[in-house]
């Protein structure tokens, strides 16, 4: 008796160990990635085709777990697995009727069911109440109806409560409302025939079915049900969420086997972003991509992810993340170049610099547009992203320290293999990333901290000093000083719009459009262009990339601070400065101010203008000497005649800025002639330039009878150096000492002609072309 007694308990430990329950398999749940509020952005659907947003019970409406446990089981929390009076009372019914009229099915069982399709028989019921009861063993209430909310079926391809109710309703199950509630919990008793897309009619009258028995068992009000009936049954076409598809590709190579993987994302601000994208570039020719990152200056954390222009687009290449796909940057590097020269002490924000036709050894950089501006200031090279003059500052910087300092802060240049830092970096001769950018543009608006763009919340807060909280706010200031093209502030009302410190960047051949900006909340970055690396004439960042970046700015949520110039800061201070010299005026030698500027320099720094490059060439600076005081000429250390001395001060400009200064600063700057009786002295060794082959104020037509343009052959006498020569501001050619230089005139019209020699002496005359 006691073997036998023994051997009936042991039986059922023995039936589990030799039928394990058909448990689903945790690796193949498919995988959901959740917006910061939790609104799926992209599903992935498991091997079989199955899309399941997993929850728990505690992440479902309780409206929704109402309705299931008194439409399915009333007495889920107080049975073993099965219901033996519900079971007889529906085996009853069949037997008077000869049909089923009421199931005596509990929610265990219905798990089992899933778990273990059956066919409707004596024996499948059978066996489904084991299962149940083996579930009931292994797991709790709230495990067991963990199972039911994650793998019911709701027709199609959708499982689960969570899946069914953003794929039906646009909604996450947590905010069910009673009617909505009462439709999903009858939809898994015939998901076919219930499907509220396909038969909306049939869902309703299941529906208020439920919701008469939720008010005859007393679980909701008459006046609940009332205003549930009301609804009307409104089902989206089922279709998964595909919004952030590229980053959440990316989130879930990061996170194998996780079922629901957390982002940053701002849900409605990704939806809005990339119905812009895809309208404001719709246009575009084929294989022309586009990317947008949005990011919090807080936090770090990614709000809008746009990876390309139309994810399923393969004509566009959608499938490739131009978000962090190596590119050209273009002149999007230049702030940092500014930045770090402030913060070394070689510049401050008005100090002067010259733009115009240089050689650094075999590197001839030239502007986009190829005219040339002669002196600017270090704002207005900035904000006019002049090439020569950041060529020339990252001479100074040195390329591989400025490569250093911007790999520390986590935007490293990608240089061709065994290729060592060099200058054309400035000009987007390297490779970088948009969120690499965006991450150190947001140094503008962080006190000089870059960091790496979050994506998901877990992801650890990094930052890297790039630059001192006053170079960033000198640098932020010079950019947000912009405006916006084409608008005029007297024309519209600018003052609640947040101030923006923009870039723009192109990359030779017009491979890659950019724009890079910054608010005191969010850093954003725009990229345009080819996947492949092919040209796409036409586009740059001002006019393709930067209007949507505006765009992009003025969609954001800000505040009214957004729109005020921030307060000057302890680390900068505001100070007039002259040119040439680049430092503050001097009341007793007034003549040395030839032009004032107002200047923001970091505390304690005032430097003053930088040498020229080439020791050969008279640098500006201060330069004293003595002149005669009757005839103003200069006077030698050895001079046979008795002169009245006196000593005078000049400022000078560097060399190669002459031929764009007014007469009267030139007059200024001039070195009086050595008197006749006087020595030579080392200023008189100066090179004089001399343009031969026309003189100024000259005529010039074509030849009579000919349709040829008219053509001149011109020579720079004076030098041994290399001479280049500029019409009109533009590079147009250049040649070595007195060799000649051709050029044809194709317009008619005033015409000026320059020949600048590498030691800055130059010439300059004026013609007129006539027809």
């Amino acid at each position: 008796m006691v073997a036998a007694g023994l051997l009936v308990l042991a039986s059922p430990f023995a039936l589990d160990q030799m039928y394990p329950l058909p448990l689903p398999d945790p690796r193949d749940n498919g995988s959901v990635v959740l917006a910061a509020d939790g609104t799926p952005l992209r599903a992935f659907a498991n091997r079989s085709g199955v899309w399941r947003y997993p929850v728990v019970p505690d992440e479902v409406s309780p409206h929704y777990l109402q309705a299931l446990t008194t439409y399915e089981d009333r007495w889920f929390r107080y049975h073993l697995g099965i219901n033996p009076v519900a079971m007889l009372r529906a085996a009853g019914q069949w037997v008077v009727n000869g049909r089923v009229v009421s199931g005596g099915s509990t929610l265990s069982m219905q798990v089992a069911r899933i778990l273990e399709p059956h066919r409707r028989t004596p024996g499948g019921k059978l066996r489904q109440a084991l299962r149940a009861l083996q579930l009931e063993a292994h797991f709790s209430k709230d495990q067991i109806l963990t199972l039911y909310l994650n793998h019911a079926p709701f027709g199609g391809t959708i499982e689960g409560v969570e899946a069914a109710s953003w794929a039906y309703l646009g909604k996450p199950a947590r905010h069910l409302s009673q009617a909505e509630a009462a439709l999903l919990a009858v939809l898994p008793q015939a998901p076919s025939r219930l499907r509220p897309d396909r038969h909306p009619e049939a869902a309703r009258a299941a529906r208020d079915k439920l919701l008469a028995r939720m008010v005859a068992q007393r679980a909701w009000t008459p006046a609940e049900v009332a205003d549930a009936r009301i609804e009307p049954v409104v089902a989206r076409r089922l279709q998964q969420p595909l919004s952030a598809a590229l980053l959440a590709q990316r989130l879930r190579a990061a996170h194998p086997g996780q079922s629901r993987i957390p982002s940053t994302l701002d849900a409605p601000l990704q939806r809005v972003l990339e119905q812009r994208l895809a309208g404001y570039f719709a246009q575009l020719p084929e294989r022309t991509s586009a990317a947008l990152l949005v990011v919090d200056n807080a936090t770090l954390q990614a709000r809008a992810y746009v990876g390309s222009l139309e994810f399923a687009d393969a004509r566009r290449l959608g499938h490739v993340d131009m978000v962090r796909a190596t590119r050209s940057p273009g002149s999007t590097l230049k702030p940092f170049l500014y930045g770090l020269a402030l913060d070394d002490g070689l510049v401050h924000s008005e100090s002067l610099l010259v733009d115009a036709p240089q050689s650094f050894g075999d590197y001839r950089p030239v502007n986009f547009d190829p005219a040339f501006n002669g002196p600017v200031s270090v704002s207005d090279a900035l904000r006019l992203s002049l090439n020569v003059p950041a060529v020339d500052l990252l001479d100074r910087v040195g390329p591989e320290r400025f490569a250093a300092r911007l790999a520390h802060a986590g935007l490293r240049l990608r240089l061709p293999r065994g290729a060592k830092p060099n200058l054309s970096m400035i000009l987007g001769g390297t490779g970088t990333r948009l969120e690499e950018l965006v991450g150190a543009y947001r140094a503008l608006n962080a006190d000089g901290l870059a960091g790496q763009v979050r994506y998901a919340p877990e992801d650890p807060l990094q930052e890297r000093r790039l630059l001192s909280p006053g170079a960033a706010w000198i640098i932020r200031d010079v950019l947000e000083q912009h405006g916006r093209p084409g608008q005029r502030d007297e024309a519209f009302d600018t003052s609640g719009r947040p101030r923006v410190a923009w870039k723009t960047g192109t990359s030779y051949g017009f491979r890659d459009a950019w724009a890079l900006g910054s608010t005191t909340r969010y850093t954003v970055g725009v990229w345009v262009g080819r996947p492949d690396g092919t040209p796409l004439p036409g586009q740059y960042g001002a006019i393709t990339a930067l209007p949507l970046l505006f765009e992009v700015v003025d969609s954001l949520p800000r505040a009214s601070e957004d729109a005020r110039r921030r307060a000057l800061p302890a680390e900068v201070q505001r100070v007039d400065i002259c040119w040439p010299l680049g430092l503050p005026p001097d009341p007793a030698e007034p003549a040395l101010c030839q032009q004032t500027r107002k200047a923001l320099a970091l505390a304690g720094s005032l430097p003053p203008t930088l040498p020229e490059r080439d020791a050969h060439r008279w640098g500006a600076g201060r330069l004293q000497m003595d002149v005669d005081a009757r005839t103003g000429q200069r006077l030698s250390a050895s001079c046979t005649a008795s002169h009245r001395r006196q000593s005078q001060v000049i400022a000078r400009w560097p060399g190669l800025a002459y031929p764009w200064l007014p007469a009267a600063q030139r007059r200024a700057s001039a070195i009086p002639p050595l008197a006749a009786d006087c020595a030579p002295d080392a200023l008189d060794g100066m090179e004089n330039l001399r343009i031969d082959g026309a003189s100024d104020g000259s005529r010039l037509a074509r030849a009579p009878g000919s349709a040829r343009p008219a053509t001149l052959r011109l020579r720079a006498l004076g030098t041994e150096t290399r001479v280049r020569w500029l019409v009109n501001g533009r590079l147009a050619g250049e040649t070595r000492g007195a060799r000649p230089w051709t050029h044809v005139f194709d317009a008619p019209g005033e015409q000026q002609i320059t020949a600048l020699a590498d030691t800055g002496a130059w010439a300059e005359i004026t013609l007129r072309v006539v027809r």
